[in-house]
């Protein structure tokens, strides 16, 4: 009897996965532990084995759709055995166990060329018209739209249901005649002539019978003009920023405050440490290392930054446990470094420099990207000076840290024995930004922990010591 495949559960914190891309396609034989398809969480990416061995009967899914966890993605069992009905409890006795996701290997080059042709479930056969998931033809067939008149936004051009959804709510609305003929491939004008601008079924046929217009010399037709245009579907990470910005802007008073400290001493600092003994594995340490580290060590003087907010309730923290935003190839990322504020330089940069990399591979569990009680992001490295870092909720303040830049100080007129007081020097200063909840944060506590942070940067070397 035919066995279900399940979409296996990628941490505590995720609900569904997108299914990226089918490696075996219905009637492939597939062996127990045999690459079956590669999925992506909202924050990384991995493969998914075959639990039994058998023939592929069927998906339950296409590529660019997202299954729940836990739910049946397809079924194997012997060729020509009807595939079950997806979750039916009939085949509830059958499913198969879900097998742990791995990350899938980087593709060489010749296998990267190879994967257009390789992934059949997105490509249309010849003569066939355009590849639409099973999903979108029926939607296709309840709206009545020709899917075959749509442009697909799922992987190589397959069409998807939410592109047909697209088509139904862009077009006028239709009587019940011309939605069938529609259904049929008929041509859908732009406006109609029944009630309240309805399309008839006399409309449709007008606009078959009328000529197609050519465009003007010189101006691009309608295929040229889409080329143009490149539509990105907003799902995985991007989609999930997308609405936690929202919701920070929506659900908190937010406040920023900017500053800047003294930045000779962790210059000074971070150039002695690349210049010291492999041996001691100090020369990796970064600006961003040392200021995560200040970080750390200043934070839990100031609890009412190092603090979450748990439905009506602030919860202070004793434990550091520092989110560091990681630019990747899908969006921004925030590992965390749990138990910071116990850690020494080196094995703080250690951690963070293993997170960011497991990040940017996508490779990273979804449970090291939870509990974080202070976050720090830094685009000081892209020239940025100052910013306004929105929230990281349920957390109460963010750290932005930006460029080094030059900035005017009155020089001691004792220690440089310079006898005008107004004569001034000029020293190299790091850029800090500080966003805060002005619910659950007052702005003179967050004051004094930008100015502590700012003391404790400029002497880095004594807090080091200590």
């Amino acid at each position: 009897m035919a066995t279900e495949i399940i979409m296996p559960r990628q941490g505590q914190s995720v609900e569904a996965c997108t299914i990226v891309r089918w490696r075996k396609q219905p009637g492939d034989s597939v062996a127990a532990g045999e690459l079956l398809c590669e999925i992506e969480t909202d924050k990384a990416s991995f493969e998914v084995e075959s639990t039994a061995a058998g023939t592929v009967l069927a998906h339950f899914a296409a590529e660019g759709e997202e299954v729940p966890v836990l739910a049946p993605i397809a079924a194997v069992g012997e060729p020509g055995e009807e595939p079950p009905a997806p979750g039916s409890p009939a085949d509830a006795a059958h499913v198969a166990a879900p097998a742990p996701a791995r990350k899938p290997p980087e593709p060489a080059a010749a296998d990267a060329a190879a994967v257009p042709a390789a992934s059949g479930a997105g490509m249309a056969a010849p003569g066939r018209g355009p590849a639409a998931s099973p999903r979108a033809r029926r939607r296709a067939a309840e709206l009545g739209v020709d899917y075959a008149a749509l442009t697909g936004s799922g992987p190589n051009g397959r069409i998807i249901e939410r592109d047909v959804v697209a088509a139904a709510q862009a077009r006028p609305a239709l009587t019940g005649a011309a939605r069938a003929a529609a259904a049929a491939g008929a041509p859908v004008p732009a406006g109609g002539s029944g009630i309240g601008g309805r399309v008839t079924l006399a409309d449709m046929a007008a606009a078959a019978a009328a000529p197609a217009t050519a465009a003007p010399s010189g101006t691009p037709g309608p295929a040229a003009a889409a080329e143009a245009v490149q539509a990105v579907p907003i799902t995985g990470v991007r989609k999930l920023i997308s609405e936690r910005m929202q919701q920070s802007l929506r659900d908190s008073a937010q406040l920023t405050m900017h500053a800047t400290a003294d930045a000779e001493a962790l210059l000074a600092y971070r150039a002695r440490l690349k210049a010291s003994p492999e041996p001691l594995g100090l020369a990796g340490v970064t600006i961003n290392d040392l200021v995560l580290y200040a970080v750390a060590r200043t934070l839990p003087q100031y609890p009412e930054l190092n603090a979450v907010v748990a439905g009506d309730r602030i919860e202070r923290h004793r434990a550091v446990q520092l989110g560091f935003a990681v630019d990747t190839g899908r969006g921004l990322v925030v590992p965390v470094i749990a138990g910071a504020d116990g850690l020494s330089i080196a094995a703080l940069a250690a951690r963070a420099h293993e997170l960011a990399a497991a990040t940017q591979a996508g490779s990273i569990s979804p449970d090291l990207l939870q509990g974080g009680t202070f976050t720090v992001t830094n685009l000081g490295a892209l020239g940025v000076e100052s910013f306004t870092p929105i929230l990281n909720l349920p957390q109460v303040a963010i750290l932005g840290v930006g460029a080094v830049t030059l900035k005017p100080v009155l020089a001691d007129p004792a220690a440089a024995g310079a006898p005008d007081p107004a004569q001034v020097t000029w020293r190299r200063h790091l850029g800090l930004s500080l966003t805060i909840d002005h619910r659950m944060v007052d702005g003179a506590p967050a004051a004094r922990f930008l100015q502590a942070l700012g003391a404790a940067i400029a002497d880095i070397d004594l807090l080091a010591a200590l």
